[in-house]
């Protein structure tokens, strides 16, 4: 099933989940079950099938005979221990550092006062990673078979970045996919989806040692996009309910203020705080200063650049993807009946009120980490860069008329990476015009510099430099589709990734 045979499939399964979601519900279960029923059968048949084989294989008077029954047991084995390693397998623990009651009394104690209001199941532990993030993960203790440990997630760039109460309402949207309406079916399915997710990359990764499980990784391979269809638009579904578990607990006006700054905040952090940051070891040897130290200040001295109308009006433009579970800021906030307006400047961090002291604790702790596993590729970009720097210098000493076609291209790379986009189009452009091209990686430079500049002839460029250099293409591909994405909707960005694939692929064939 290609991309567009599966977003079909989801979107008749959103409209039979909108008209009928009851009897949706019933046809996600009934899926869940057949496929858990179906590798309990494998389970159960196979091993009657060993055994019966063993039997005949010692009963056989004829050798070859024999020897036939033998050979089928031992391929039917890789089977059954697959299935058997299905029910017991046990996922990965999330990542991230313990945090403990004694070290952050009033978050615990507000947990619990979360799930005696919402009368939920137990948070067994509480982690503390490095994301700006918040999330609740079931992990099986025993795979299929039920009973799961509940992990809560919370980002300690999140923390920093929030104040108390939307936290409280991201928290309490977490916890509602495990408490509400939807919470033990859900769990169970996400839970099953995962384990089925796991048992069928398992299976590819070992194709080769039999056929037995080549066979049943194809079979699984036609399952599950119809089984991750079924399960991404009730996932869909519970996202919305946690909405609603979240607006019940905090009030709509303040998750609707949470769920705009976690999306102009989350990105602002991605696009400008982190790249700023690395930036510097183009230009010191060390950091001036440390991330997370770095987050309290810079979070709110950012206010302006990235709480204004323009990002909001363009994260609102994004439809809903249908590779996340999760709705689009718009349908989010039309589904709890808000308008979208900017959230007000922070006073006081989640962090600050909910970790107390810990949270200077865990902010040193998570820079000295940090600095340790960054240390060496920053020192190597630091080396990196100043040779580069000492070989622009040498190129821009000459005119361009002077330089070879790769020796023009070195500079254009190294401008565009060194100074900027505008500084290396003159002499993109001088190359593009000059004979003997194509020249794929220029025209691929340019593309992308024109699409920084909002002027879409860099599109133009792009397709020249897939069509050139095929290798280019599924790059071109993505940055095309998320440009016309952002810019002009899901509609116009499907339909000019149907035309560029159509055209790459007739060029191929």
């Amino acid at each position: 099933m290609d991309r567009y045979e599966y977003e079909g499939l989801v979107r008749r399964l959103e409209a039979q989940a909108d008209n009928a979601p009851e009897r949706f519900r019933s046809k996600v279960v009934m899926l869940s079950v057949f496929a858990y029923v179906a590798v309990f059968a494998v389970l159960v048949g196979g091993s009657a099938l060993v055994v019966l084989a063993l039997v005949w294989a010692y009963q056989s008077e004829r050798t070859a005979t024999a020897v036939n029954f033998g050979l089928l047991a031992l391929t039917l084995l890789p089977v059954l221990y697959t299935a058997l390693r299905t029910f017991l397998m046990r996922l990965d623990p999330p990542e991230g550092r313990p945090l403990t009651r004694a070290e952050a009394p009033r978050l615990f104690d507000t947990l619990d006062k979360m799930r005696n209001r919402l009368r939920g199941p137990a948070i067994h532990h509480v982690l503390i990673d490095g994301e700006f993030n918040a999330a609740i993960m079931q992990r099986p203790r025993w795979g299929l078979f039920g009973g799961h440990t509940n992990y809560l997630v919370l980002g300690l760039p999140y923390l920093l970045g929030v104040p108390p109460n939307e936290v409280l309402a991201t928290i309490a949207h977490e916890y509602g996919h495990l408490c509400g309406n939807h919470g033990k079916l859900g769990a169970w399915v996400y839970r099953q989806r995962r384990t089925f997710d796991a048992m069928y990359r398992k299976l590819q990764d070992s194709t080769a040692r039999s056929w037995t499980l080549a066979a049943m990784a194809t079979v699984l391979g036609r399952f599950m996009p119809y089984y991750n269809a079924y399960t991404f638009v009730l996932s869909r579904q519970n996202e919305y309910e946690a909405d609603r578990t979240a607006t019940e607990l905090v009030g709509a006006p303040v998750n609707a203020q949470g769920l705009v700054r976690d999306t102009l905040l989350g990105e602002w952090i991605h696009e400008r705080f982190w790249p700023k940051l690395y930036a510097q070891a183009d230009e010191r040897p060390a950091p001036a200063f440390k991330p997370y130290a770095a987050m309290r200040i810079a979070f709110s001295a950012s206010y302006d650049e990235w709480a204004t109308q323009e990002r909001l009006a363009a994260a609102l433009r994004r439809d809903s993807d249908l590779l996340d579970t999760h709705p689009s800021l718009r349908d989010r906030l039309d589904a709890i009946g808000q308008r979208a307006t900017l959230p007000p400047p922070l006073e006081r961090s989640a962090a600050e009120v909910l970790l107390g002291p810990t949270a200077r604790k865990l902010i040193e702790e998570f820079d000295r980490n940090w600095w340790t596993r960054e240390r060496a590729n920053w020192e190597a970009q630091f080396h990196r860069t100043s040779r580069a720097r000492a070989r622009l210098a040498e190129l821009s000493k000459r005119n361009l008329a002077e330089l070879q076609s790769h020796e023009l291209q070195e500079l254009a790379l190294l401008k565009a990476d060194l100074e900027s986009g505008a500084s290396a189009k003159p002499v993109l452009e001088h190359l593009l015009r000059l004979p003997g091209g194509p020249y794929p990686k220029a025209a691929y430079l340019y593309g992308r510099i024109l699409l920084a500049e909002r002027d879409e002839k860099g599109l133009q460029y792009l397709v020249k430099a897939a069509d050139a250099d095929p290798s280019l293409a599924e790059e071109v591909g993505r940055i095309g589709y998320g440009y016309l994405r952002q810019h002009h909707g899901e509609a116009a960005a499907a339909q000019w990734w149907e035309r560029f694939m159509s055209r790459h692929e007739a060029a191929a064939a």
